[in-house]
């Protein structure tokens, strides 16, 4: 936990230092003000569950509500299918693979669309994986916090929509301050 606090501040500096330098137009507070705009104009479409259940059920489909899964409200989380073993959370280190498509909701909040990236359904594409908690590795640091806080909740073959802010999501994007839409399969094996 001591080294998720250091690497999330580490990325944030990173991010005001690069938007002071690159961005005169626009401070970074206003750049976070049009984020959230941008999350929450696609929340407000869903529903929203403001806290993770007491006792970790989540309600699963593409009916469930967007839980948030984060304190200050980075990471939402929404359900599609769950682990059906109980005992199937991912451990410290672990190597996790996972698929994913995003979709940039500052574009679709600015121009209506929702176009996609990502390797779901390219199997050519070079597998993705990182290792769980430890942020100390480029392969787990350059995914950024948010696509593996699900399985703190969820075990490893489940599949999840994601809504992401920058300072949770991608290293090299938190300067950016774009939030994502992140629809995520996890596996224990390359796929």
């Amino acid at each position: 936990m001591k080294n998720t606090k250091l690497f999330l501040l580490l990325l944030a500096l990173t991010a005001i230092a690069g938007m002071t330098s690159c961005n005169n137009s626009e401070s970074y507070a206003e750049l976070l003000d049009k984020e959230r705009h941008a999350a929450n104009a696609y929340l407000a479409r869903c529903r929203v569950v403001n806290e993770v259940p007491s006792d970790t059920v989540f309600e699963v489909g593409t009916d469930a509500p967007y839980y948030r899964i984060d304190p200050e409200g980075m990471v939402y989380m929404q359900v599609i299918k769950a682990s059906d073993r109980k005992s199937d959370k991912a451990k410290n280190s672990e190597r996790i693979y996972f698929r994913y498509m995003r979709y940039n909701l500052y574009y679709w909040y600015t121009y209506g669309e929702m176009l996609g990236e990502g390797n779901e359904n390219d199997m050519q594409a070079a597998p993705t994986y990182f290792n769980y908690g430890n942020f100390s590795l480029n392969s787990s640091a350059q995914w950024g916090y948010g696509i593996q806080l699900p399985l703190k909740f969820v075990g490893v073959d489940s599949e999840v929509n994601l809504i992401i802010k920058s300072q949770y999501g991608w290293a090299s994007e938190i300067a950016g301050v774009q939030p994502y839409l992140y629809h995520v399969r996890y596996f224990r094996n390359q796929i």
